[in-house]
């Protein structure tokens, strides 16, 4: 059976009911998230043999965590019990006009505190095809960041495809240092990267001319040369990669959004389906959805152009789904991805 492990923090996930604004009312919604947990249960769901390593304290909250990754047939034999806490995030879901909200709670938390010999990674990267790991990791801490480096650097030994989501998160880089200078060490190790057009600027420090900076991210309109002319840039500056995905998101609100991708692996570039979302349920995890079915097609054989359409069908559906995790099935994605849309009952 093809195997993936992935690294990262899972966290507890609080979040307000519906759309209410954060503590508007006395109750907030207790589940549980975080970027490569969310890979690795989509992985998992697809019919992968997916891994989380991870760190977490000893206590009930750190139980229920693995719990509910084993309740989705994650892997978790390589979870380090360590440490005083489970790292939080507040969510506040936005509508129409008013974007949702995200605040960490993260300072301290087991896995930012791990050391670089918790994990014995040539036990962990036996019989594995695919690690993943992204930008969210090792901008917790300098622990943290030592550790992406560890794993990336022994899954090469091991001759294990590497994939990282670029993934900036700007509340996160705290503790002395800027996103590109670790992340453009990490990525030069990887084969895979997965992106937005601003992870590729502060991520990286790679954007187009001044004129098109953060087009994607502000515009409800996009460019398909402009993304092209990124790709190529990516690939020219790290070499190493085989394939640069980029994400496509055009919002009219926070609750309507156009869906898309683009992929270059070297010989073409390749564009993805389009999806309108007109009633988004909740858009958290869809870039890790899509990291997910990137992977799982990938690493079973598709080509450039079915990779890419499975992995944004697999996140168009994420979109609808409360939570972190896409709580889909194979045979869901594989409809959708063959062009059967409308929502039609299924009897």
């Amino acid at each position: 059976m093809t195997r993936v492990v992935t690294l990262g923090e899972i966290m507890l996930r609080l979040g307000s009911p519906g759309h209410e604004r954060l503590f508007q009312s006395p109750n907030l919604q207790a589940t549980f998230g975080g970027g490569e947990a969310n890979v690795a249960v989509s992985l998992a769901g697809f019919g992968i043999d997916a891994a989380l390593v991870t760190a977490l304290p000893e206590g009930p909250i750190g139980d229920a965590a693995i719990a509910e990754l084993r309740r989705h047939g994650v892997d978790t034999s390589q979870i380090v019990r360590s440490g005083e806490r489970v790292g939080i995030y507040f969510l506040e879901t936005g509508s129409d006009d008013r974007p949702s909200v995200v605040v960490y709670d993260r300072a301290h938390s087991a896995m930012s505190e791990a050391e670089t010999g918790s994990f014995d990674w040539d036990a962990i990267f036996q019989g594995v095809d695919w690690f993943h790991v992204s930008g969210i990791t090792p901008a917790l801490s300098q622990n943290a960041a030592d550790l992406c480096f560890d794993a990336v650097t022994s899954a090469k030994r091991h001759g294990v495809t590497a994939s990282c989501d670029y993934n900036f998160r700007a509340k996160l880089w705290k503790y002395g240092r800027q996103a590109p200078e670790v992340m453009r060490e990490l990525v030069r190790l990887v084969d895979v990267g997965i992106a937005n057009e601003e992870d590729c600027q502060l991520s990286l420090g790679i954007a187009l001319e001044a004129e098109h900076s953060r087009h994607g991210a502000v515009s409800n309109t996009l460019d398909i040369d402009h993304y092209r002319q990124l790709c190529a840039m990516v690939l020219e500056e790290f070499p190493n990669l085989r394939y640069q995905a980029i994400t496509l998101r055009t919002s009219h609100s926070a609750s309507h959004n156009e869906w898309s991708a683009c992929m270059c692996d070297r010989r073409e570039f390749l564009i993805g389906p389009s999806y309108d979302l007109a009633h988004i349920t909740d858009r958290v995890g869809a870039g890790d959805s899509f990291a997910a079915g990137l992977i799982h097609a990938l690493v079973t054989g598709a080509s450039g152009q079915q990779a890419l359409d499975f992995a944004v069908a697999a996140s168009a559906l994420k979109h609808t789904i409360p939570g972190d995790f896409n709580r889909v099935t194979l045979d869901e994605v594989q409809r959708l991805a063959a062009g059967e849309v409308g929502g039609r009952i299924q009897r």
